[in-house]
């Protein structure tokens, strides 16, 4: 898949909308396209609490839930365009399988590693 359909798909998959009072979801949208070339989509939960989580997290959930750990690119959505996964994103990809460093990542005007995301890794 490439990284434009890959962002159409994102862009499809946004949806946001208020679940509760101070509790809202789907303003980002990420996809995320595995080594073994399955496809996992995930929306943000952001909660006034600060519990929620990132559409990265959410897509990644479901590639752990389907048995799978290594991202062969990701890419996230919001309504202004593409956007750049936070620190805490490039840090869970990398904890999820460090092999995932050598995943594509795409930002707003590039594509990149995320192990150039993470240049100087704690465990180095």
């Amino acid at each position: 898949m490439t990284f434009e359909e890959m962002t159409r798909l994102a862009r499809e998959t946004l949806n946001p909308r208020e679940l509760g009072d101070g509790s809202y979801a789907g303003s980002v949208a990420a996809v995320l396209e595995t080594e073994a070339g399955n496809v996992y989509r995930g929306v943000c939960i952001d909660t006034s609490s600060s519990m929620g989580f990132c559409a990265e997290h959410a897509a990644i959930a479901a590639m752990v839930t389907a048995g799978e750990s290594r991202i062969r690119r990701v890419v996230a959505v919001h309504a202004s365009g593409v956007v750049s996964p936070c620190g805490r994103c490039r840090e869970f990809m990398y904890q999820i399988n460090h092999g995932n460093l050598d995943a594509e990542v795409r930002l707003r005007n590039t594509t990149v590693l995320l192990r150039d995301l993470l240049p100087h890794r704690w465990d180095e």
